[in-house]
């Protein structure tokens, strides 16, 4: 069992796509091209993270997809 306030490597990996994409793209990847990034095939697992990471206040977004996230904080 991972301890509050710690990242998992994997959603350490998911934020760094994040940011590394929006710095590159001027927006944020969608699950798919995050997948990609992180060596993670299953869209179901890649939103499954993004919401534990949206729970902590990580990140935020504006709609219901996930191209629209921003990283808080």
């Amino acid at each position: 069992m991972s301890r509050p306030g710690v990242l998992s490597d994997r959603q350490a990996a998911i934020l760094r796509v994040i940011q590394d994409w929006i710095t590159e793209h001027g927006e944020a990847p969608t699950d798919r091209e995050i997948g990609a990034r992180v060596g993670l095939a299953s869209t179901g697992w890649v939103v499954y993270q993004l919401v534990r990471l949206e729970a902590r206040g990580l990140l935020s977004r504006t709609g219901h997809r996930w191209r629209s996230c921003r990283l808080c904080g």
